[in-house]
């Protein structure tokens, strides 16, 4: 089953909906942990935010209308639980959501998961010196090669603003490396 109109349908339907959720994991877990991954840093909170993106998804899934696709409904949701989670987190340790960014990057070197050697960590403190919309589109561009067209429906932000923030995102992070 990857016809997505049929999926969604089944998902909607209860006497299907826990068969097609079955599915629905097997084929997006992966991508949505990597895409949350690039967000939280951490492979535990990672595993945290997948897991509350599906209840969502199965929770909601009866609102889904299809004004987007499937995937990208899915990606907004892990995206703002990533989201949630770094403020919350923020606002526990009473420290600005930057600061959550930069102590998940510095706990990289000692997160047995990460498999990156000194120049990714280079480049994910490269990537944490950027304001929040930018690491959210250079890391869907760059590290999940997503067209600007699904990184428009994910964000709700125009294609046009996304080119020139990616840009913008790769300059500063082109600076960082240069300079560090």
């Amino acid at each position: 089953m990857t016809n997505e109109a049929q999926l969604v349908q089944e998902l909607q339907t209860p006497q299907h909906k826990e068969k097609a959720f079955r599915e629905l994991i097997s084929l997006y877990k992966e991508r949505l942990y990597w895409h949350i991954r690039n967000i939280v840093k951490s492979h535990e909170d990672a595993d945290d935010v997948l897991q509350n993106t599906f209840i969502k998804v199965y929770k909601n899934i009866s609102n889904f209308k299809g004004d987007s696709k499937l995937f990208s409904w899915m990606y907004r949701i892990a995206t703002n639980e990533s989201i949630t989670l770094i403020n919350k987190n923020a606002k526990r340790l009473q420290i600005t959501s930057e600061e959550v960014q930069r102590f998940a990057i510095n706990n990289l070197t000692s997160d047995v998961y990460f498999e990156g050697d000194a120049i990714q960590l280079k480049l994910q403190k490269a990537i944490a010196t950027l304001p929040e919309k930018q690491q959210l589109v250079f890391n869907m561009k760059y590290f999940e090669d997503l067209k600007y067209k699904e990184i428009s429906d994910i964000l709700e932000t125009s294609e046009g603003a996304l080119k020139a923030s990616y840009h913008i995102a790769v300059k500063k992070i082109e600076t960082y490396l240069t300079d560090n």
